[in-house]
């Protein structure tokens, strides 16, 4: 795991915070020259640390108001079919995270989508192509806290 010092987490934090302020007022608010917070900020984009700079959509101002999550159980657990799995869940570009985890469940999937045909629209999609044992939905009636930042 790369080392990171003090300034690293603090040009971390503002950047968590707001990533389209300029690297001058970046610098400033952490004590570094422009060009010692540059460095910094190209390091730990080399090491992964920083993996991209993008912007945060509200999904609902831009009509996508359903978001579900869906959990799903799987018959088979190769390698193989696992890779079909993610080439197929990749497809669907209404599925906007994907994780696979423990417990009674094999796979969890955030979807954010327009309403419930579009939903249904990526739920048949979805079970299309490849045998799930199960997938169960969850809706969610109001988000709390999303995107939250990693704290430091």
């Amino acid at each position: 795991m790369p080392k990171i010092d003090e300034i690293d987490t603090k040009i971390l934090g503002e950047l968590q915070r707001d990533a389209a302020q300029s690297q001058r007022e970046l610098a400033e608010k952490v004590g570094l020259s422009q060009n010692a917070c540059w460095r910094r900020i190209r390091s730990m984009e080399e090491s992964g640390i920083i993996e991209s700079q993008t912007v945060r959509l509200n999904a609902q101002a831009l009509g996508y108001g359903l978001v579900v999550f869906a959990v799903i159980r799987t018959r088979s657990h190769s390698a193989e079919w696992l890779q079909r799995f993610r080439a197929h869940v990749s497809s669907i570009p209404d599925i906007t995270d994907f994780y696979r985890i423990g417990g009674d469940y094999d796979y969890l999937l955030r979807i954010v989508t327009r309403d419930m045909k579009s939903y249904d629209d990526v739920y048949q999609r979805l079970i299309d192509k490849l045998d799930l044992e199960t997938v169960t939905s969850y809706f969610a009636m109001e988000a709390i806290a999303i995107n939250r930042p990693i704290a430091l």
